[in-house]
């Protein structure tokens, strides 16, 4: 006769299951925080010798510093771009697939180019570099691989290498774009610093919304 299972006792055990899956989620995420923190903490000492270049190669430019990448990575560049520009150094976006499609022509030789790929193998970047070199145009990588395409193609390579995601498969871009958000932020700062860039700079670039409000008041 067949055993009809108790319907009470299954339902604890699905109950039990859902802890259990809630509890590892919780440790996943504990994880993927201190992951992507020491993978930001590791960038301060790499804050070396081609970062001075790379930062005085910038605050000198006399065009726009045109940020560029695909994916993951494009998303993290349009946000250095955007940062870059709310702080005194003319940056844009251009998508590196949009690049190949004729938007490169956007870019003068008055202008540096800073592409972004954790691998350096993206073949979009990759093409759009090359571009760039044949037209004597500087281009700085951010990639996680010194020894890639990209950073071959490259004038200057910031490395942005992790030791590993933060995701539990350690597949999708999370510590690796974490790091090129915090290495383009870092880059931010300093040029202000070099372009004394004050708080009445930044009203004038920033004249709506709640922070707008707030150093508009604190200038009044």
């Amino acid at each position: 006769m067949p055993v009809v299972p108790n319907r009470a006792s299954a339902h604890r055990t699905a109950d039990e299951l859902s802890r259990d899956l809630v509890a590892r989620g919780l440790q996943a995420a504990r994880d993927a925080i201190e992951t992507e923190a020491a993978a930001v903490s590791a960038l301060a000492d790499r804050l070396d010798g081609v970062f001075l270049d790379v930062l005085l190669a910038v605050a000198q430019c006399e065009g726009h510093l045109v940020v560029t990448g695909l994916g993951k990575s494009g998303l993290v560049g349009r946000k250095i771009a955007a940062t870059l520009a709310s702080t005194g150094t003319p940056a844009t976006f251009i998508h590196s697939g949009d690049a190949l499609h004729g938007d490169s022509g956007a870019v003068t030789s008055r202008d540096i180019v800073m592409a972004l790929s954790a691998s350096g193998e993206t073949a979009e970047v990759c093409a759009f570099a090359r571009m760039l070199r044949e037209r004597t145009i500087p281009v700085i990588a951010m990639t996680g691989r010194e020894e890639s395409t990209l950073a071959r193609l490259a004038t200057y390579t910031l490395d942005t290498m992790v030791l590993r995601e933060a995701d539990p498969l350690n597949l999708a871009p999370t510590a690796s774009t974490t790091a090129s958000l915090a290495m383009g932020d870092a880059l931010a700062c300093a040029l202000v610093v070099l372009r004394s860039f004050s708080h009445h700079d930044f009203a004038q670039f920033h004249p709506s919304g709640a922070l707008g409000k707030r150093l508009a008041e604190d200038q009044a």
